[in-house]
């Protein structure tokens, strides 16, 4: 298993892509699967654990993160006839080695960060294996071998039956976020927001942030590791997630459904194939629908809005999806070089 670096396994705040793998990596090992994971020195696991950077870059800013990447994806290629499959949840980088080794390469494919990457995911779509993490992430141009949400340990999110007294933002702030909007609406229903997530872009947060918060009105908590978040998000009576942009996933999304509590979101993206309108939140098209949708969330059962997320977003779900991959895997990478 190979896992970025940003960040530690599993991260301690922000790190969805660390999270991802952290979550499945402990399912595989519980279902008895021999998991090696290259991640970060520091990270946490029940897996072997190969750690090529001492900490992740972006909690050390001393580290070189071309450099450490290169070491850290070498160290699993040079080692790669000791397993049956390399999962990539690293990125585009990992497949410019992939044609140097025997051993089939399976990419989770997070989002793409511009289109300029595309060329490498096209160069080896015949030789490797790709799964997006939802349908309106896939790309025209490439072949996947299946769609796999993300799942969550969904018992470490406590129900909350009762509906909160603030609005809540959380995740990183940037434009694409929709920070900005989420105060907009609050501030239109006279509801007081919180905002929790890491500053991504500090000219947006001194721009369109800073100056409409106050303590009774629009709060920001700074970013919220695991001890806090179920308390965060189950307080909370509805989570505004106004995207700007396609987003691939959205964990935070189904993490406030587990709660309990409903999501306004912009219909873009993913959002459609996680909220069911009406049942665990709702999908709008702008500032004014998502206000008129704030006053409809005290009709959403708190208890249906959590049953809704139990199944179809479960860790042994993610995990029962990546096993099944995993042997179509194998199995045509044994037919394709034996030719039975």
């Amino acid at each position: 298993m190979l896992a970025p670096i940003s960040w530690r396994v599993p991260p301690k705040h922000y790190g969805p892509w660390e999270r991802f793998v952290s979550l499945l990596t402990e399912g595989l090992v519980e279902r008895g699967v021999d998991v090696t994971l290259f991640a970060t020195a520091d990270s946490v696991t029940t897996a072997r654990l190969v750690g090529t950077a001492p900490r992740g870059y972006s909690e050390d800013p001393t580290l070189n993160p071309k450099v450490w990447e290169c070491l850290h994806i070498s160290a699993v290629f040079e080692r790669a006839n000791e397993f049956d499959l390399i999962h990539n949840s690293f990125d585009f980088l990992p497949l410019t080695y992939s044609g140097l080794v025997d051993t089939p390469v399976l990419t989770t494919i997070h989002g793409f960060s511009s289109p300029i990457i595309v060329p490498v995911y096209e160069k080896y779509d015949g030789s490797t294996y790709y799964v997006s993490i939802s349908h309106a992430n896939r790309h025209e141009k490439l072949t996947y071998l299946a769609t796999i949400h993300h799942g969550i340990e969904i018992e470490e999110f406590v129900h909350y039956p009762e509906e909160g007294d603030y609005l809540l933002f959380f995740g990183r702030i940037h434009p694409d976020k929709g920070t900005a909007e989420a105060i907009e609406v609050a501030s239109r229903v006279g509801k007081p927001l919180v905002i929790a997530g890491i500053i991504q872009d500090q000219g947006y947060f001194d721009r369109k942030v800073a100056p409409r918060l106050d303590v009774k009105h629009v709060r920001y908590i700074g970013s919220v590791g695991p001890d806090r978040r179920c308390e965060v998000l189950g307080r909370a009576c509805g989570l505004l997630h106004l995207i700007n942009f396609d987003e691939p996933f959205g964990l935070s999304v189904v993490e406030s459904m587990a709660c309990g509590t409903p999501v306004i979101a912009c219909a873009r993206g993913s959002m459609p194939e996680l909220i069911q309108p009406g049942e665990n939140g709702f999908l709008v098209n702008s500032v004014e629908e998502a206000t008129a949708a704030v006053q409809a969330l005290g009709s959403l059962d708190r208890h249906r809005i959590r049953a809704s997320v139990e199944t179809r977003f479960s860790r042994e779900r993610m995990v029962d999806d990546y096993l099944r991959a995993y042997r179509t895997v194998v199995a045509l990478h044994r037919r394709e070089r034996t030719g039975a």
